[in-house]
């Protein structure tokens, strides 16, 4: 130890004791927001690949009552195909560090959202909570996307 006590050299005893300021970077939030957007819109994409194929089938998954917008459930499952596939493409985009990733993975969940309120008469629990992740998503994406992260 080169320095004693009170003597203004350097030392173990005459070091600062405050710890070091925080940083303003915060890039651990960012990582875990555009993380979680990635693997939000990998089980999304899956999810709707999947309603849209038992929409098509005709499957006997959705309620038989359910009245829509515009189209009928084959429609449907065919909007649903086409989101999730999109969906899925943007994950992989944003996971290789891709700004074009980002763009299409919140118009893709943007466009979930709106077609899960569209789609709300067949499985309305489903649909809103589908709902609310697609607007983090797009939250994730928008506030903590835009520079290059190291995943």
């Amino acid at each position: 130890m080169s320095g004693t006590y009170g003597t203004g050299g350097p030392g173990f005893l005459s070091e600062p004791t405050t710890p070091p300021p925080a940083e303003d970077d915060h890039y651990m939030g960012r990582v875990a927001w555009v993380t979680f957007a990635c693997v939000m819109l990998v089980i999304a994409g899956f999810v709707n690949v999947l309603y849209g194929f038992a929409a098509i089938g005709d499957a006997k998954f959705y309620a038989d009552d359910a009245r829509f917008i515009f189209g009928d459930l084959n429609t449907w499952g065919w909007v649903h195909i086409g989101l999730g596939s999109l969906a899925l493409i943007a994950a992989f985009l944003i996971v290789f560090g891709s700004e074009a990733g980002r763009w299409i993975g919140m118009f893709s969940a943007g466009v979930n959202a709106i077609t899960q309120i569209l789609f709300i008469d067949a499985y309305p629990f489903l649909a809103l909570s589908v709902f609310a992740l697609d607007v983090l998503v797009v939250y994730g994406l928008a506030a903590h996307g835009g520079r290059r992260l190291d995943l």
